[in-house]
């Protein structure tokens, strides 16, 4: 569980209820399901317009990523490269195809396989940084859908608050009620600007920063393949891998290697 969204999105909820009813507001004051009608309806449809039904969804599809923790930790993968390369440089190449099923990380599983069919390696190259842009750019235009969704509420909020006004427009004849109905009004406003800013967009944030977090973990990889099609020396190789380990990661590996 990514604790950090959890938090954030009870947080931001709770402040804002709190901060109404310390104003001496009412939660029903807020709770109005015309208002909410306008603005997740009109947000959907606009969102539905905007964007390909492919990206949306995918959108769909990575939402438990928001509140899901990625494993960031390449030292799995660099260890399973290492193994490989070691094979790779002892044995040969064709070695490998008798130890891939044994093999974890599903990019690494997939894409050794172009070089112990011998294909070129700028073409192996080539495949890679394809794949791994491909998917980036899957998980980044996820996160776009929700980003557009959040420029579209506070319009439709708007659009709500416009309506409600109208509505109290039609009673000035009865002066007692025009208070009460411009409340009712602006009540879309603060559906539209809440969706948008406490959940939309902060989850389109997330799921941008967590498809460039995911890239750097498959570069690992990425670097892997092409070291052993080299027949770089497996030390060597992993020196190069570990550049992505996270810091705070080697400090205890470090503090580790002291105390044995």
């Amino acid at each position: 569980m990514d604790l950090a969204s959890l938090i954030g999105s009870l947080m931001g909820v709770g402040a804002v209820v709190g901060g109404q009813l310390l104003e001496g507001g009412h939660m029903h004051q807020i709770m109005q399901g015309t208002a909410a009608l306008i603005v997740v309806g009109g947000t959907l449809g606009a969102t539905l317009v905007a964007f390909p039904t492919q990206d949306i969804k995918k959108a769909l599809q990575l939402f438990p990523l928001i509140y899901k923790n990625i494993d960031l930790d390449v030292r799995p993968a660099i260890d399973e490269i290492v193994r490989i390369a070691t094979i790779a440089r002892k044995e040969g190449v064709l070695a490998v195809e008798g130890q891939r099923d044994s093999i974890q990380n599903p990019l690494f599983k997939k894409t050794i396989k172009y070089v112990i069919d011998g294909f070129e390696p700028n073409t192996v190259k080539e495949i890679i940084d394809t794949e791994i842009f491909l998917a980036f750019e899957e998980e980044e235009s996820a996160g776009k859908v929700y980003e557009g969704a959040g420029g579209f509420s506070p319009t439709i909020g708007i659009i709500g608050a416009v309506l409600g006004l109208i509505h109290v427009m039609s009673m000035l004849n009865d002066p007692s009620k025009i208070g009460e109905g411009i409340a009712v009004a602006f009540v879309a406003t603060v559906y539209g600007v809440a969706l948008a800013n406490l959940f939309l967009v902060p989850w389109g944030t997330k799921l941008k920063r967590k498809a460039a977090q995911r890239q750097m973990t498959k570069e690992v990889v990425r670097l892997g393949v092409i070291g052993i099609q080299e027949g770089l020396n497996p030390h060597f190789l992993q020196e190069k891998m570990e550049v992505f380990v996270e810091e705070h990661l080697r400090r205890t590996e470090g503090h580790g290697d002291k105390k044995a």
